[in-house]
């Protein structure tokens, strides 16, 4: 027989048995994946006589093709932008969650008696919801641009991080031995080691990844056909892996990382349609990998663990999520109404749980444990999800009075210091030099990390005696001193106008003659400790041995070199500062934050109005005719109030606007409204995240004597003017769903308009001038 022929054949298997019942279970409204674990238990070693598949290792080999794709797309839907319109403060709600389920389920294993390694890979499956589970959820529920729901794609997108770090962590566990844990001293240090690591890698490789990725990608779009650009970004994707693998990382991180970078390119939208088969095919192999390793038999034993578990995760996910979005400032209904909906556990545990049994260190039942919790949290999903605001109206009401007052004023203690820090000055002046002196400090110390295995492959490749005696090393300590010193000095710059700052804000009231003085002796001091804690900090992640002493050779040439060339290097760091601020369009976003949306706490329910997006086949029967041609309106009273193309938006189309296939759709009216008019578009769910993600209704009542009073609609233009668009009037008790533009406006008018932040605090402030 051919070699490989037997790879083709279980990959042939695998590839029909996953369409098949993926396809199943989303007739019956589960998410693929639960079909592509069952499709490997199917056709796996434990269910005979339908043990079908036999290369073993090459579908091993295939597996962990499809965690690079995984780990790809995921960073893809994880920009940096993202994150900052997310806000610290969702970010920290996320990590409070995190900690609480540990402990949670740190208490759970002491009960029932895991070891401290069962008990850590127990809670870092429980730690991360599956974004792709609830982003279904809500689209079928209708609720994905409701406030709560919002902020529930917000914390799956964050436990992402979470996931990664954790991975990062237990990978290192894994590699150190289960008894890591088992020691307190041992646990704090290598841990810390883990952490500092996976920091300093991540910067090092995000920094560099900024600089090189978006710079050839833009080069290979003007110099190369759409083949070379797919090789060159392949090779990008499995070169980022083996080079996180190789730094001691999670084989999957490099891919996440690249991910995240490219999402931050104009070149997204293009790779993420080239690479979307393969994805999508070797993403399939991965989860039915899983499920080969499942016994079916074992799934069965452990019906009463998986159940028991189950509600122990729901518990525990909505008190921990709830709580930790209450804890920096969300209104409770909004807090509790997260948690219900980010129940859903589901790829990063089946990772998490793979890792453990595959390396021995957790028992073999937590393969059926993932899948079985994946299943009954994803049952209990929809019901959660529709059933939001009656659970939390009902959990609230039976809330102690005590801790009703404690909650309150809490809250209002954090708005009020919300409010001295968004007037503290010194802290508007010093945040970004913090935030950049830790992001140059972390990227030296990458740099100095991977020194060493660097230099090793470079001595390997051109030998150890290229050019002179000893050359590339020399050469690359040279040039390694000379890459790092240009963070240092930005370092240091930054650490000198910081001194400035402080000083100047510590002596303010002093007298004139006392005032300088004090201001010298501050900044100086500053500056002193500044340079020891610098000094310590290069010396503690410098290499030992021979390389040090070439190092600190290196360092004295290339500081006298570069100290004729000062200026010079003031201009590579603003190049540098400018480029990275460039790519991540800092300052140039709208901020949304978990407390900074406008539609925030404002409830629509009432209207029984909302949006939901979809996406449009390519055979859909309406590509190429107008918005006026298919009369949804009319219709079905249902508005397109968006149209994402290609990754450019069209917000408020008008009604000579076409529509073409893979377009997303932003639609605007009630659910049963949704539902006839993607029937009539033949559109199908959106499963990727999409700019419409900043779009939401809010509500703005007209005040006596405004501009708006008196005015039709029509001669108003909110949409051409203003950029909304008005989708009902409550004019009392009456309710007007979708105004014709003959309706005129009058005081008193509580008006439901679509918009994004930016649209919707203009519009309103416009209404509220008389």
């Amino acid at each position: 027989m051919l070699p490989g022929v037997n790879f083709i054949q279980d990959l042939a298997i695998i590839l029909a048995a996953a369409a098949a019942l993926g396809w199943l279970c989303q007739r019956a409204g589960l998410s693929a994946v639960v079909g592509y674990l069952v499709a490997g238990m199917v056709v796996g070693p434990y269910t005979p006589p339908f043990s079908l598949v036999t290369d073993d290792a090459s579908i091993a080999t295939a597996a962990q093709v499809g965690l690079v794709f995984l780990m790809f797309s995921i960073g893809l839907r994880l920009s940096l932008r993202r994150l900052q319109r997310l806000g610290a403060g969702l970010l920290l709600a996320v990590g409070l969650g995190a900690v609480m389920t540990y402990y949670a389920t740190r208490g759970l294993g002491v009960a029932v008696g895991l070891d401290g390694t069962e008990t850590l890979f127990l809670a870092a499956m429980l730690m991360v919801s599956s974004s792709a589970i609830i982003g279904k959820v809500l689209h079928e529920t209708g609720a994905g641009h409701e406030r709560s729901s919002q902020l529930a794609m917000g914390v799956t997108v964050l436990e992402d991080v979470v996931a990664v770090v954790m991975l990062t962590v237990l990978n290192s566990l894994v590699v150190l031995g289960s008894g890591a844990v088992e020691g307190a001293a041992a646990a704090g240090s290598g841990l810390g080691a883990t952490l500092g690591g996976f920091g300093a890698f991540v910067v090092f490789a995000g920094v560099m990844g900024l600089l090189i990725v978006p710079w050839l990608l833009r080069v290979l779009s003007v110099n190369a056909d759409e083949e070379l650009q797919t090789l060159a970004t392949a090779a990008l994707l499995f070169g980022l892996a083996i080079v996180a693998y190789r730094a001691g990382e999670a084989l999957g991180l490099g891919a996440f990382l690249l991910g995240c970078i490219v999402a931050e390119t104009p070149h997204r939208h293009q790779v993420e349609r080239i690479f979307e088969g393969m994805r999508d095919v070797f993403s399939a192999v991965f989860f039915v990998a899983i499920g080969l390793q499942i016994n079916v038999q074992a799934l069965g034993e452990a019906w009463w663990l998986i159940l028991g578990l189950t509600v122990f995760t729901l518990v525990v996910r909505v008190g921990a999520i709830s709580t930790g979005l209450t804890l920096i400032g969300t209104p409770h209904r909004d807090a509790l109404r997260t948690g219900l909906v980010t129940t859903p556990i589901g790829e990063f545990s089946f990772i998490i749980a793979q890792l453990g049994v595959a390396a021995a260190v957790v028992p073999p039942v937590y393969y059926p444990l993932a899948v079985g919790l994946s299943l009954m949290t994803s049952l209990t999903a929809p019901f959660l999800t529709r059933r939001a605001e009656p659970i939390s109206e009902a959990i609230l009401r039976r809330r102690p009075q005590w801790l009703v007052a404690v909650l309150t004023s809490y809250q209002e203690g954090l708005e009020r210091l919300r409010e001295r820090q968004a007037g503290s000055l010194l802290w508007k002046l010093s945040r970004k030099r913090v935030i950049q002196i830790g992001v140059e400090l972390l990227f030296v110390a990458g740099l100095l990390v991977f020194a060493e295995p660097m230099e090793t492959a470079l001595t390997g490749w051109l030998g150890a005696n290229w050019l002179i005696p000893g050359g590339p090393r020399l050469l690359f300590w040279l040039g390694l001193v000379g890459v790092a010193l240009v963070p240092l000095f930005a370092v240091w710059r930054n650490v000198g106008a910081l001194a400035l700052i402080v000083a100047e804000f510590s002596t303010q009231g002093q007298a004139t003659s006392r005032k300088e003085r004090l201001r010298g002796l501050i900044a100086n001091g500053i500056r002193l400790v500044a340079t020891v804690a610098l000094v310590v900090w290069v010396a503690s992640f410098a290499p030992t041995g021979s390389a040090r002493w070439t190092l600190l050779g290196s360092v004295l040439v290339v500081v006298a070199v570069l100290g004729l060339l000062r200026r010079r290097l003031i201009y590579w760091h603003s190049e540098l500062e400018v480029g990275l601020q460039d790519m991540l369009g800092e300052g140039t976003g709208q901020r949304m934050s978990a407390t900074s949306v406008p539609w925030a706490g404002t409830k629509h329910e009432e209207w029984a109005m909302g949006v939901t997006d979809c996406v449009l086949p390519d055979l859909a029967a309406c590509s190429g005719r107008t918005l006026a041609q298919l009369e949804l309106r009319s219709r079905f009273g249902c508005t397109v109030v968006g149209i994402e193309r290609q990754g450019c938006m069209i917000t408020l189309p008008g009604p000579g606007e076409a529509l073409f296939p893979r377009d997303k759709v932003l639609l605007l009216g009630a659910p049963g409204q949704w539902a006839a008019a993607k029937a009539a578009l033949g559109a199908v769910a959106a499963e990727e995240s999409s700019d419409f993600d900043v779009v939401g209704l809010d509500t703005v009542t007209v005040p006596e004597g405004s501009r708006s009073a008196g005015v039709t609609l029509g001669a108003l233009a909110p949409s051409a003017v203003h950029g909304v668009q008005i989708a009902g009037v409550r004019r009392g008790a009456r309710r007007i769903l979708n105004p014709g533009g003959d309706e005129f406006l009058r005081a008193g008018d509580e008006l439901l308009t679509l918009g994004t932040p930016v649209k919707l605090r203009a519009f309103k402030a416009w209404v509220r001038e008389v």
